[in-house]
C-alpha cells in the first residue's frame, strides 16, 4: 500500500491532493521552486523539497529533480495534479522504470490521447461519435481544400499536438483555407514542435460538454455525468457547471454509457474526461484529457464522491468504491475560476495579498492556496482559486454563487470576480442559454476585451 505520495504540482491542486492523502492516513511530500518556498502547499505537506529556481522548466517540469525528490524522501507514488507533467507520457514511463507508482493512467493511454489524430481514430473505433473531417493528418493545402469541399464549410484546421486554442484556425470558405492552413501549421510548429494539422467540420453554435469517466484498469469503468464548460475566453474555461442545463437524462445516460464502455475496453485506469462539442442533440468527440480536470469539484459535489481518493485507491490496485448504479445526481453545482487578472484586458496581476477571506456557509467550497500576506509569483498560471457552489437545483446554486462572490475578499491584486458578478446579471446565464461563442461576444460588447 502507498504510505507516502509526492505531489508534483503547486497551488490549489497540490493542496487538494495533500488533503485527500491526509484523510487516507498517507503522508505527503510537496515539491516547490525557490519562488514557492512560502506557498501554502509547502506549509501543509508533511515534507517539502526545493527542486529548482522559479522558471517551470527548471523546477516543476524537471523530471530528474522530481525523481530525486522521491528518492530523498522515500515517496512511493507521484500524483501529478493537472498541467505541468500530468499528461507527459515520458514522465510516466520514467516513474515506472524507477519502481514508483504514477497516480493516473498508463503512459500508453496518455500517449494515445495526447495526439489528437490518434485519439480520434481510437475513439471512433471504440464507438464514440466524432466530428466529420480528415481521417488523419492533412499533408498539403490541396488535400485540405478537397476535404473542405466534401464536408462543407466552415471548417477548422487544428494542430495535432495543439491545445489551449493554439494552432486552431477557422476557414469559412475555400478562399480562406490557404491562410488558415498555413497559420495553423506555423503555430503548431512554433508552440508544440509539430506542424501536422487535421481538418474538421466547424460547428456554428455548439456547447462544450465533457463526460467524466473513471476506470479501475481492469476492464471496469463508470461515468459521472457531464459538465458544461461552454463559457470560455480564448478557449480557456471560465465557468463550469454540472449537470449541463441543456442535457436530458436520456442523453446523459446514452453518451455516458458510450464513454464508460470505451474506456473500459482499453482498461483505462483512474480519472479521465472525454470532451465533446454538442449541437442539435448530437455529441462530437474533440479530445480526451487523461488527468484530473480543474473543474472536477462540480462533479464531486453532485455525486458526493472524492475523485482524488479514488485515484489513489485504484493506483493501489483496489476496486472503485462505487458502481454505476451508486452514482445518482444530487442537485446542481457551479465552479468559477478566480484569476489574478486586471479587467478588462485580463492582464496577469501578481502581487502581495493584503487581505484574504474565503466565503463559507452551506453548499460553498473554496479551493485556493491564498492567505494574508502571500505574494503571488509572476511565473505561473494566474489561477488563484476556484469557487464551487452546490444547491438543490440550478436556481439555488446560482443564488449561492451570487452570495459567495459577495463574501469573497481578495485585496492587494485585481481579480476576475467582477466578471462573474456581471455575468450573474445576464438572463442567458440565469437561464443556461449559452454556447462556446457566447462569452467572447459578451466581452466584446461589454468589456472591450483585449
Amino acid at each position: 500500500m502507498i504510505e507516502k505520495i509526492l505531489v508534483a504540482n503547486r497551488g490549489e491542486i497540490a493542496l487538494r491532493v495533500i488533503r485527500a492523502a491526509r484523510e487516507m492516513g498517507i503522508q505527503s511530500v510537496a515539491v516547490h521552486s525557490t519562488a514557492d518556498s512560502d506557498a501554502m502547499h509547502v506549509r501543509m505537506a508533511d515534507e517539502s523539497v526545493c527542486i529548482g529556481p522559479a522558471p517551470s522548466p527548471q523546477s516543476y517540469l524537471s523530471i530528474p529533480a522530481i525523481i530525486a525528490a522521491c528518492e530523498i524522501t522515500g515517496a512511493q507514488a507521484i500524483h501529478p495534479g493537472y498541467g505541468f507533467l500530468s499528461e507527459n507520457a515520458s514522465f510516466v514511463q520514467i516513474i515506472e522504470d524507477h519502481g514508483l507508482t504514477f497516480i493516473g493512467p498508463t503512459a500508453e493511454h496518455i500517449r494515445i490521447m495526447g495526439d489528437k489524430i490518434t485519439a480520434k481514430d481510437t475513439m471512433k473505433a471504440l464507438g464514440v461519435p466524432c466530428v466529420p473531417g480528415s481521417d488523419g493528418g492533412v499533408p498539403d493545402l490541396e488535400t485540405a481544400l478537397k476535404i473542405g469541399e466534401e464536408i462543407g464549410y466552415p471548417v477548422i484546421i487544428k494542430a495535432t499536438a495543439g491545445g489551449g486554442g493554439k494552432g486552431m484556425k477557422v476557414a469559412r470558405n475555400a478562399s480562406e483555407m490557404k491562410s488558415a492552413f498555413q497559420t495553423a501549421r506555423a503555430e503548431g510548429k512554433s508552440n508544440f514542435g509539430n506542424d501536422e494539422v487535421y481538418v474538421e467540420k466547424y460547428l456554428q453554435t455548439p456547447r462544450h460538454i465533457e463526460i467524466q469517466v473513471f476506470g479501475d484498469g481492469k476492464g471496469t469503468a463508470v461515468h459521472l455525468g457531464e459538465r458544461d464548460c461552454s463559457l470560455q475566453r480564448r478557449h480557456q474555461k471560465v465557468f463550469e457547471e454540472a449537470p449541463g442545463p441543456s442535457i436530458s437524462a436520456e442523453e446523459r445516460a446514452r453518451i455516458g454509457k458510450i464513454c464508460a464502455d470505451a474506456v473500459a475496453k482499453i482498461n483505462y485506469i483512474g480519472a479521465g474526461t472525454i470532451e465533446f462539442l454538442y449541437e442539435d442533440g448530437e455529441f462530437y468527440f474533440i479530445e480526451m484529457n487523461t488527468r484530473l480536470q480543474v473543474e472536477h469539484p462540480v462533479t464531486e459535489a453532485i455525486f458526493g464522491v472524492d475523485l482524488v481518493r479514488e485515484q489513489i485507491r485504484v493506483a493501489e490496485g483496489l476496486p472503485m468504491s462505487f458502481t454505476q448504479d451508486d452514482l445518482q445526481i444530487n442537485g446542481a453545482a457551479i465552479e468559477v475560476r478566480i484569476n489574478a487578472e486586471r479587467l478588462p484586458n485580463f492582464a496577469p496581476c501578481p502581487g502581495r495579498i493584503t487581505q484574504y477571506h474565503a466565503p463559507g456557509g452551506l453548499g460553498v467550497r473554496m479551493d485556493s492556496a491564498l492567505y494574508d500576506g502571500y505574494s503571488i509569483p509572476p511565473y505561473y498560471d494566474s489561477l488563484i482559486g476556484k469557487l464551487i457552489v452546490h444547491g438543490r437545483d440550478r436556481r439555488e446554486a446560482l443564488a449561492r454563487l451570487h452570495r459567495a462572490l459577495g463574501e469573497l475578499i481578495v485585496d492587494g491584486v485585481d481579480t476576475t470576480v467582477p466578471l462573474f458578478n456581471a455575468l450573474l446579471q445576464e438572463d442567458d446565464i440565469l437561464e443556461g442559454n449559452y454556447n462556446i461563442h457566447w462569452l467572447e461576444r459578451w466581452l466584446a460588447a461589454n468589456m472591450n476585451d483585449g
